[in-house]
């Protein structure tokens, strides 16, 4: 019997078919779907961003920098300027070998190590296409050297920049401060969009106190290029904006003579402008040259500044902290009549010393045979110290604390500077938070005197002094007068007024020993007095450097010169309308009326406009 074969069956092929079509179909759906979506990603939701990505493959955006604003001294004259300068660049994005050549550069033109580590910290924070700086104010010489061999060097050239420039160098180091390379920390805390194609910034002084100002705001050209990145046009500009112009109160003239009276000294002079606050003079001495640290100060030399002796970079008139010595005597006396434990004609006797009750220990005073029975003017007039050792212990620690803390002591003045330091006005509470110790009496007595914890910076003399020469109307001394925005001259903002509760009587009562101290025949900076028609008020100074013994006197001629007493004076002139005060400190002057007192009456002649002696005996 033949077999069937059945060859097909329709029913299970149109199965199959149509299970594998609906298989395909949903595939072509999914597929046309994910298309669809993507499509309307980047036609729409991601439009702008493709097509910035599209515009940066033949745009490039080119930051251009501000130019930083000029700083001029009361009367005009640049203090901080920008000169034209030219600077070998490099362009990572077009250079092959950047190791190559870097190394062949540094060997062509003997290029330091640590000027090559710079340049690569710099770099890396900028664009590969932006013109990095390698090496700034080449001279004539190393332009000649490159320009020979400029084929060689594909991606390097030759630049002209504006770059900083301090005219008067060491007499305004501390004060205007300088600008220097932007280091990695500053670059964490600068907007990167303000200082793209900056590579300098304030590092000190006004320049780092006043950096947002100075530097202005960047601006930007958009750069068609070709595939090998080279420009060809400029599509769009934005100019940047210039920083503003600052006008300060300084008054470089007397900062010179301030500079030059102190001489063989280390030390610091503050004159300011009683009226307004505005600082004449701002010296610390000894100064340095800041240009170097525009362009990149070498290591030999940044390490021979650290590490002198004279301590060059410390800004003694902001940061230095000195017994202010009998300097604080004024002050002291002031305080007595306010709190009523004195008056003008209580006299003390002084034997040339001063002992507290049931105690063996002697305070000294300056004189050894004692100034014998003083009032309030002859204890300012004569220096004399047990008059003001007594008076501290009537008024106590803590009164006097109150008191001077009113005068600004123990406080930052608030000077538009970065880095003040605030002194030291101590009190019982100080010590006991400070070291967990008791206040003795002892500490008391040697408060009256400007000696023991005290220590007070000469911006805050300056400005006490000024405060008292202002009837107790306080001074706030600020550097800048006025800044230039936008082509407009604004002046700076000013501080709110605040006076003093102080007895008028009470401060005439001093202000007249002061001018005694200047003008009668046994005041200690009498030699300031001659041949002006006006008076001065002030007070001298001596401040120990270390304690002699109780058995031992001290001897100037016996010691090395870093050990002697500093010289001290404040003043302010004329004393019956004032318009400047100052301070000055001589490190290791010995003397406050024959070298510290000089030096302020010359700033006041010159402020005021009275020729010197020198000046009259030539007339």
């Amino acid at each position: 019997m033949p077999r069937t074969y059945t060859i097909k069956n329709p029913a299970e092929e149109n199965r199959i078919f149509t299970g594998r079509a609906i298989v395909a179909m949903i595939f072509i759906l999914l597929l046309s779907t994910g298309l669809i979506v993507r499509l309307v990603y980047l036609q729409i939701v991601g439009h702008e961003h493709y097509a910035t990505l599209a515009k940066n493959n033949h745009i490039k955006i080119s930051p251009l920098p501000p130019t930083r604003g000029i700083i001029f001294d009361r009367k005009g004259r640049v203090l901080a300027d920008n000169v034209p300068t030219y600077s070998l660049e490099l362009i990572p994005e077009q250079i092959k070998d950047l190791d190559d050549t870097l190394a062949r550069l540094q060997e062509l033109l003997d290029i330091p190590e640590d000027k090559i580590e710079q340049y690569q910290k710099l770099r890396k924070r900028e664009k590969r296409f932006t013109s990095t700086p390698l090496l700034l104010r080449m001279s004539e010489e190393e332009i000649a050297k490159f320009a020979a061999v400029r084929p060689y060097f594909p991606g390097v050239d030759i630049h002209a920049r504006l770059v900083r420039h301090y005219p008067y160098d060491i007499l305004t180091s501390h004060v205007i401060g300088y600008v220097g390379r932007i280091n990695e920390n500053e670059l964490k805390r600068l907007p990167v969009s303000e200082y793209r194609g900056t590579h300098h910034v304030g590092k000190v002084g006004i320049e780092l106190a006043y950096e947002t100002e100075l530097h202005g705001k960047a601006g930007y050209a958009e750069i068609e290029t070709n595939a090998q990145s080279r420009a060809i046009s400029t599509l769009k500009t934005v100019d940047p904006t210039a920083g503003s112009n600052l006008h300060l109160t300084l008054d470089i003239d007397l900062q010179k003579t301030a500079y030059d009276a102190l001489d063989i000294y280390n030390g610091a002079v503050v004159a300011i402008e009683i009226k307004t606050g505005g600082v004449l003079v701002f010296t610390s001495r000894p100064g340095f040259d800041p240009n170097p640290f525009v362009y990149g100060i070498d290591t030999k030399s940044y390490k021979e500044l650290q590490t002198s002796d004279a301590q060059p970079m410390f800004n003694r008139a902001l940061r230095g902290q000195y017994p202010p010595g009998s300097t604080i005597k004024p002050f002291m006396a002031l305080a007595g009549l306010e709190y009523q434990v004195t008056h003008p004609g209580q006299k003390t006797y002084c034997p040339g010393y001063f002992q507290l009750p049931n105690v063996k220990h002697k305070y000294r005073d300056w004189k050894r045979g004692g100034h014998g029975t003083v009032d309030l003017n002859l204890a300012i007039v004569q220096s004399c110290d047990v008059y003001f050792y007594s008076l501290a212990l009537s008024l106590g620690i803590d009164n006097i604390h109150r008191f001077f803390t009113k005068f600004g002591f123990g406080e930052k003045s608030g000077i538009d500077l970065v880095g003040e330091l605030s002194g030291l006005q101590p009190s019982k509470q100080w010590k006991r938070k400070a070291r967990n110790q008791s206040w003795y009496p002892g500490e008391t007595v040697i408060t009256g005197i400007g000696q023991g914890y005290t220590q007070v910076t000469p911006l805050q003399l300056a400005r006490a002094t000024a405060t008292l020469a202002n009837k107790g109307k306080v001074v706030h001394p600020h550097l800048v007068g006025s800044f230039t925005e936008n082509g407009i001259l604004k002046p700076a903002e000013a501080k709110p007024e605040t006076t003093l509760a102080l007895n008028p009587r009470n401060i005439d009562a001093v202000v007249s020993a002061m001018i005694n101290v200047v003008h009668s025949a046994r005041g200690t900076a009498r030699s300031i007095s001659r041949g002006i028609d006006y008076q001065i008020a002030g007070k001298t100074g001596t401040a120990q450097v270390f304690t002699v013994k109780q058995e031992k006197r001290y001897n100037e001629n016996e010691i090395a010169f870093k050990l002697r007493d500093h010289a001290l004076f404040m003043a302010f002139a004329p004393a019956h309308d004032p318009q400047i005060a100052v301070a000055v400190i001589a490190e290791n002057g010995g003397h406050g009326g024959s070298v510290a007192a000089p030096i302020a009456g010359k700033i006041i002649r010159q402020y005021l406009q009275e020729p010197s002696d020198e000046d009259r005996n030539t007339q």
